[in-house]
């Protein structure tokens, strides 16, 4: 079963994210605390959703967290997919599918005209995953991210 996440599943969703950091080899990098997961997913003023994947017996197996992006050049929103993570034990059992099609139903329903996300090079299950539901790699694009120091740096510089 899929649904919108609530503030109770901060927790699990928090849990789940370094369980991800982990698998993804970067566990240092998690540094998001459940208090500022339940402040941007539950605030006054949300720019960031999560939906949950619960198994038979309702226990929360998965997750996905999105925003809105938007396309200049179609002059409509997408969601663009930060995370989605399925634990490993129930993986195969389509809960990532399932949190993916609703991701897709969202967009459709609302008009959205593009479902994107990153994934990386080395992570070949997740690439054939992905490929055998339909998506494809934009291989002419780069992602390029600023981040600590050089981030700081240039701000400061504009101050």
């Amino acid at each position: 079963m899929i649904r919108s996440a609530v503030v109770e599943d901060v927790p699990v969703i928090h849990a789940m994210i370094r369980e991800l950091a982990e698998y993804e080899r970067v566990p240092h990098e998690a540094r998001a605390t459940p208090e500022q997961l339940r402040e941007a997913l539950f605030g006054e003023r949300p720019a960031v959703f999560a939906h949950v994947a619960e198994d038979g017996d309702g226990e929360v197996v998965g997750f996905a967290v999105w925003f809105l992006n938007f396309s200049t050049w179609r002059g409509v929103h997408g969601i663009y997919l930060e995370d989605l993570y399925v634990r490993p034990g129930v993986r195969g059992g389509g809960h990532g599918k399932a949190l993916l099609g609703e991701l897709a139903r969202i967009c459709v329903e609302r008009g959205y005209e593009r479902l994107e996300w990153s994934v990386l090079k080395w992570n070949e299950p997740s690439i054939a995953f992905y490929e055998a539901l339909g998506a494809r790699p934009q291989e002419e694009w780069s992602v390029y991210r600023l981040a600590d120091g050089a981030l700081r740096r240039l701000g400061s510089a504009q101050g």
